[in-house]
């Protein structure tokens, strides 16, 4: 059986939070959005998943947050060359946070 076709035990927030990382879905503003706003209250709320990552970790996730957050402001249009850097800095800011996301730092 396909792992995709699993799916349906995944909560409305999981899938949406796969769906935003996804290379072939088109990324907009409100994902951005709502991926900043999901890392966001998982640091509000302390999650016990931050306490996992270690410092020098912790700074890599603050730092592609405020990478994913500036190109909001400073915002454009988007090649997809744009668009894969964004997920990118999107997916290593959430690093911990989400079971089905990688523990690995992309070198």
């Amino acid at each position: 059986m396909n792992s995709e076709l699993q799916l349906p035990d995944q909560s409305p927030t999981q899938k949406r939070f796969n769906r935003i990382l996804d290379p072939d879905h088109p990324l907009c503003r409100e994902d951005v959005v709502w991926m900043l706003e999901f890392i966001k209250k998982k640091v509000a709320d302390e999650d016990p998943a931050l306490k996992d990552l270690t410092q020098p970790r912790l700074l890599q996730n603050f730092h592609f947050f405020a990478e994913a957050a500036m190109s909001l402001i400073h915002r454009r249009h988007y090649s997809n060359q744009e668009a894969d850097r964004l997920r990118d800095c999107l997916r290593q800011a959430a690093y911990g946070l989400n079971k089905d996301n990688p523990r690995e730092t992309r070198n």
